[in-house]
């Protein structure tokens, strides 16, 4: 029989992985599926208490660190805290991110900003911190961008916004850092069950109205299981792509249709009556995100 090659498969055992929005939903997953492959951990949020408690379940083999993604001040801290503790950072998953509610006349303009600040400044931020010890060790980053960067949604303009963004920088990273051995990748996932969008569906019959009338799967929500799959994939095989699921890639193929006038049309028919009813739902929550976010 045919010996298997000597090559070693990508492995992420021992790997050093620095997740930010680690607390809760695919942060957290995703850290207990590396952690289940041996990876070592660097994890932060602002959410302290889950945070903590995370950081128990997995023992010896994460280290968690509260910082927002908004101050570069705090993520050089968190990633100097990790260099000391497991002597490097290899992999980066750039995982932070919120969104606000309402139509652009009506969304409240410090969520707009605060919306912008950690979806793009905190993958910069985060990025930033930890690209010495990534070039050092050739390391790789998945930027986590959606399905929204090329499938815009009414009343969401700023996460669209920002994800449309990251996904750029991510564009330009890869060809500032191929040179130096450090790959770099976007994921792009379409509706998953996280706390942002199960906060949104429970804050506002207008969003769930929205996500009824979107044509084909463009509606529908993934179990975070498939997106964490996917991730762990993604950062085991240093992809330059990662879709949730596989037909946001096709999506993403035909992005031009997606933000033409025809393709335009399956939405504009339900605006004049969705996007209205949104605007009073956020007017009377008196917050134009969610209430976790708001919190912090």
């Amino acid at each position: 029989m045919p010996t298997r090659s000597n090559k070693a498969a990508p492995t992420l055992s021992h790997k050093v992985v620095l997740i930010t929005g680690a607390a809760r939903g695919i942060g957290a997953e995703t850290a207990r599926a590396l952690a289940a492959k041996g990876s070592k951990l660097v994890l932060t949020d602002v959410d302290e208490t889950p945070l903590r408690e995370l950081g128990l379940e997995l023992g010896d083999s994460a280290l968690t660190v509260v910082a927002d993604v908004r101050d570069l001040a705090a993520m050089q801290a968190a990633v100097d805290e990790g260099i000391v503790k497991f002597g490097g950072i290899d992999l980066v998953l750039a995982n932070a991110g919120i969104s606000s509610y309402g139509s652009v006349l009506q969304v409240d303009p410090e969520t707009f900003a605060r919306v912008l600040d950690i979806n793009i400044l905190g993958v910069f931020n985060t990025v930033r911190a930890a690209l010495p010890s990534l070039i050092e060790r050739q390391g790789y980053i998945l930027v986590v961008s959606s399905l929204a960067a090329f499938a815009p949604c009414p009343g969401l303009a700023a996460y669209n916004a920002s994800k449309a963004g990251v996904e750029q920088f991510a564009n330009a990273l890869r060809l500032e850092v191929a040179h130096q051995g450090v790959a770099v990748g976007s994921a792009h996932m379409a509706w998953i069950d996280t706390p942002l969008v199960r906060d949104a569906k429970e804050d506002l019959g207008a969003f769930r109205e929205m996500l009824d009338v979107m044509p084909g799967p463009f509606g529908q929500t993934m179990t975070v299981d498939k997106c964490v799959d996917a991730f762990v994939d993604g950062l085991e095989g240093r992809k330059r792509k990662v879709y949730v699921p596989r037909w946001v890639g096709f999506a993403g193929h035909f992005r031009s249709f997606l933000n033409s006038a025809v393709g335009d049309r399956a939405l504009l028919k339900h605006v004049p009556r969705l996007l209205p009813k949104m605007d009073a739902e956020v007017a009377a929550l008196g917050r134009s995100t969610s209430k976790r976010n708001i919190a912090r």
